[in-house]
């Protein structure tokens, strides 16, 4: 099987770690990923502001760039739910239908429950909109997550909320974003988690934000690549 390895626009620009993080699970379980270099932004922006002509653009050219590839991993739920569920609105490809979620592609396609990972402490999990509700990866992270030794992962009232980032939402509506964002997290400060873990990479960024105007040292923000590849090295 060939799979190729699609970073999203924010991991590729602000979080590093979390496409490294992926690079290793899969190297790990024995695949190999290949990052095909000519791909772009997917388009999300364009489509969800409308813009379909640009948006179609991307889309094309992401199934030209992806379709030697059996597989497409993301550890996006976002960006993953765009090509999956929104692409086919736009272009006529099989490949729309080959892109997964890291952790949907774990537990559904490769049958991965645990990889052996360890982190002590507590932590709330925040599953972004698009990954709860479009490609319902919910049952997967937290399957994976209960697995990690020495991690509690705490329920809250606000688990299912959206944590307002939004996209270009936060830039259109910013205070009605932030606002969002602030009754997201009283439930989880309230918790005193030592961790808040996420599939996306923008909503930790949304949130991150929030908690730094704050004055906040607590908790630490993971995406759920990180936190799945931890003790890989040791293993």
């Amino acid at each position: 099987m060939r799979l190729g390895l699609f970073v999203p626009c924010f991991v590729d620009s602000f979080y590093p770690s979390v496409g490294i993080a992926t690079v290793r699970i899969l190297e790990h379980l024995g695949f190999h990923p290949e990052y095909p270099e000519d791909q772009t932004c997917c388009g999300q922006p364009h489509f969800n502001a409308g813009k379909r002509d640009e948006a179609r653009d991307l889309a094309q050219r992401f199934c030209d760039v992806f379709r030697p590839y059996d597989v497409i991993v993301c550890p996006s739920g976002s960006c993953t739910a765009v090509v999956r569920c929104h692409y086919p609105e736009l272009v006529d490809s099989p490949v729309c239908a080959r892109v997964f979620e890291l952790c949907e592609f774990l537990v559904d396609r490769a049958g991965v429950t645990d990889l052996g990972a360890t982190l002590e402490g507590r932590a709330a999990l925040h599953i972004g909109c698009h990954a709860l509700r479009e490609i319902r990866v919910g049952r997967a992270t937290s399957t994976l997550l209960a697995s990690v030794k020495g991690l509690s992962v705490v329920e809250t009232s606000s688990d299912s909320w959206c944590c307002g980032f939004g996209g270009t939402f936060s830039v259109k509506f910013p205070e009605v974003s932030a606002a969002m964002g602030r009754r997201k997290l009283e439930p989880i400060l309230d918790a005193n988690v030592d961790y808040l873990i996420s599939t996306d990479s923008s909503c930790l960024m949304h949130l991150g934000g929030l908690l730094s105007r704050r004055g906040e040292t607590r908790p630490k923000l993971l995406h759920v690549a990180e936190v799945l590849a931890s003790g890989l090295e040791d293993a």
